[in-house]
């Protein structure tokens, strides 16, 4: 199936792959992009699930169906995993040529601008779902970029009570944008902050988007008595964990990597209801022959959240 992209979101992944960081897995040259929205331009001779026009994101994996893990149900984290857009070309180009088994739909009240948000707002899912959080319990997210404010977004969308600890003075302000209360870990006492909001027992969920040794060590010691420890940032060397207080609380630690489709759904009805304010989140787009600048927009950081390049062939 060949897509029309509209808008490709560009994210921490991709600057990594920029830098060269990644070059075990993208064979160059080679078009990347993950986070996308677009409409059906052409059909392939066997594809009939949907009408040419029709507004679609993707879901960028490709599973094997063999492994041990796709044999026990776990395909969105397949051994073999083809992650497009980075194990394969993705969605930073006007047309776009994917398997239509990953081409997911889009209802007609969702802006194609708001639709590339689906993909990192599917990362949220999934990190909330991970969690087993529930309405009325309080739960910490450690670092405040476009993913955690998603998960702070999410996690309120099912009930809960959320904090976000975040340095930089923009991403707070952000935050507050979103109804959502930030503290600055380098100025606030934290500690004591989460011990008044929850009546001393600690919250019930910490999600570690940072990626930070400071931001796992945080972590653990504000979760409650059988707390849970969701890792979502991508931590690139092993971290230095308290094990005694793991043991001494009965504290759970998961991982969150990608998502599945019911993530994508989900997310899906979050963005269409508003439920996911994505014009507050978006602050940066550029079109496609200025993609450079795009990068560096989100190299160069301040007053930036999510960056998207406009593919569009004719731009407004």
């Amino acid at each position: 199936m060949q897509i029309e992209v509209a808008y490709t979101g560009i994210c921490g992944t991709d600057l990594h792959i920029l830098h060269g960081t990644m070059d075990h897995r993208v064979a160059l040259p080679q078009t990347i992009g993950h986070e996308m929205s677009g409409r059906v331009a052409a059909l392939g001779p066997d594809v009939s699930s949907l009408a040419i026009g029709t507004p679609v994101t993707v879901i960028p994996l490709r599973w094997c169906g063999t492994c041990p893990a796709c044999r026990a149900g776990h395909r969105h984290i397949c051994h073999r995993l083809n992650f497009i857009g980075i194990d394969s070309p993705g969605a930073l180009q006007e047309r776009w040529t994917v398997p239509a088994e990953v081409v997911v739909p889009l209802p007609e009240n969702l802006s194609l601008i708001h639709g590339a948000l689906v993909e990192p707002a599917a990362v949220a899912v999934h990190d909330v779902r991970r969690a087993d959080l529930h309405a009325g319990e309080k739960a910490v997210v450690i670092g405040g970029g476009p993913v955690g404010l998603l998960i702070a977004l999410v996690a309120r969308s099912v009930g809960a009570d959320v904090i976000v600890l975040e340095l930089d003075v923009h991403r707070r302000a952000v935050a507050g944008q979103l109804g959502i209360r930030a503290l600055d870990p380098a100025a606030d006492d934290v500690a004591a902050e989460v011990e008044s909001w929850t009546g001393g027992a600690g919250a019930a969920v910490a999600f570690e988007v940072s990626g930070s040794a400071a931001g796992v060590k945080t972590a653990v010691e504000l979760l409650a008595v059988r707390g849970r420890l969701v890792i979502v940032g991508i931590h690139s060397q092993p971290r230095e964990v308290d094990v005694f207080r793991f043991f001494w609380r009965e504290l759970t630690m998961v991982g969150a990597r990608v998502y599945e489709r019911a993530d994508y759904d989900t997310a899906i009805g979050l963005l269409s209801a508003g439920r996911v304010a994505a014009e507050t989140l978006i602050t940066h787009v550029e079109p496609l022959a200025n993609a450079a600048a795009a990068f560096a927009t989100l190299r160069n950081g301040g007053k930036v959240m999510k960056v998207l390049v406009d593919c569009r062939e004719t731009s407004p």
